[in-house]
Formats: structure tokens, C-alpha cells, sequence
């Protein structure tokens, strides 16, 4: 377990590596003032090209504009559960590691959310509500993509019951898809969006399950 909580984080650590340098190509590399309100926009020949593929459909944008609360709902569950253990244990050290390494990791994800939605890359390829919105990365998709993927690494962890897990890993990995391929083809981000979201999301839950299974690995040692 040791050696695959290394895994993780080494791959953790990539993707954050790949997303920093994602991060600076596209604000280098084939940069147009195509943009909304004749923004700057990098990788403008297939970012522009992409968007004229999709179109805009604003109630797939309202769909899962609404569903990226399941996310924040998910959040809100486990840390029902470490407040309970809090409670019950009567002291933070013996609440489990798992969730307390969660309460970290989701406050860093959404810090995240925050910072880039204050700091605009680019701008969104549409006016939302009459306004620009920054898009870089793809805010939605970063919470999607950081969350779930917690709750199927909690939920194989924690439920025995193997027709449960099966049934909850399903459904998350569907809901998942749809997020992210509807927030692609709803127009309301440019593809590098989403592509940057994949990589410091992915390299974010890398970093935080493989603290886990290092953490699980040196307790079984002790």
C-alpha cells in the first residue's frame, strides 16, 4: 500500500506540473483577441474552431449549472460524518485520517474554485446574464472532477456491501460524464477550460489519495 500511496502522489504531482505549464501555453501559444468583447484567448484557431462545433445551449449551462451542487452537498456529507466523529471521539486526533485529510483537500479544492474565479485566465466564450465571467479553468468541472471521485475512494473504502459499491460507483462515474461533457458541449467554456480542470483536479485527488495510502500503509507498519 505504501508503494501505491507513492504512485499517487508522484501522478498527483505530474498533473499539477502538467496544469501549471497547461496554465502558461495557453496564455502564450496562437493568441487571438477572439474572445467575448474581443478578449484575448490562447489556442484561439482550436478553441474557436471547437466552439463553432458546439454552439451554445444555455439549458444544458443551466442543467449542469444546478447539478454542480451534488458536489458541494458531497462535500457537506462527510463533513457531517468527521463533525460526528468529532463529537462521539471527543478529540480531532481520533477522528479518522481519511476524513480529516477529505476536510483538508476539499477546502484547498475549493479555495481553488475561489481563486480563479477572481483571477480571469481567459473569459467565458458567451456573456452570462449580460456579464463576463472568467472560465479558465472551468470552475463546474474542477469541483465535478476533484469530488466525486472522493466519494467512489470513500464509498469503496468504507461499504462492504459489494452490489452497493458496484450501484454507487455507477451512478457516480455516469453523473461524472455528464458533467463534464455537458459543461463541454453547453458553449459556455472554451475546450482548454475543461482540458486544464482534468489536469489540477486529477492532480489534486491523486495527492490526496495517496496521502491516504501512505498513511493507511505506515499504521499498518506501527
Amino acid at each position: 500500500m505504501k508503494v501505491e500511496g507513492k504512485k499517487k502522489l508522484i501522478l498527483g504531482i505530474t498533473n499539477i506540473s502538467v496544469f501549471a505549464l497547461w496554465s502558461f501555453l495557453i496564455q502564450t501559444i496562437d493568441v487571438k483577441s477572439v474572445g467575448v468583447n474581443g478578449t484575448e484567448l490562447g489556442f484561439a484557431t482550436i478553441n474557436t474552431w471547437f466552439h463553432s462545433v458546439t454552439g451554445v445551449n444555455m439549458t444544458l449551462y443551466n442543467i449542469t449549472d444546478w447539478a454542480g451542487l451534488v458536489p458541494v452537498f458531497i462535500c457537506m456529507f462527510f463533513g457531517f460524518i468527521g463533525l460526528i466523529q468529532l463529537i462521539k471521539r471527543k478529540s480531532l486526533l481520533k477522528v479518522d485520517f481519511d476524513i480529516i485529510a477529505l476536510g483538508i483537500y476539499y477546502v484547498i479544492v475549493i479555495s481553488g474554485y475561489l481563486i480563479f474565479e477572481m483571477i480571469p485566465i481567459n473569459y467565458r466564450p458567451v456573456l452570462i446574464n449580460g456579464l463576463m465571467e472568467a472560465s479558465y479553468p472551468s470552475s463546474t468541472t474542477l469541483l465535478v472532477l476533484s469530488v466525486m471521485p472522493t466519494l467512489a475512494f470513500e464509498v469503496n473504502k468504507r461499504i462492504k456491501n459489494t452490489a452497493l459499491k458496484r450501484t454507487s460507483n455507477i451512478i457516480t462515474v455516469i453523473f461524472t460524464i455528464f458533467m463534464v461533457v455537458g459543461r463541454l458541449i453547453s458553449g459556455v467554456h472554451w475546450l482548454t477550460d475543461i482540458i486544464g480542470s482534468i489536469f489540477l483536479s486529477m492532480g489534486l485527488f491523486y495527492i490526496y489519495k495517496g496521502t491516504v495510502l501512505w498513511n493507511s500503509a505506515k499504521n499498518c507498519r506501527n
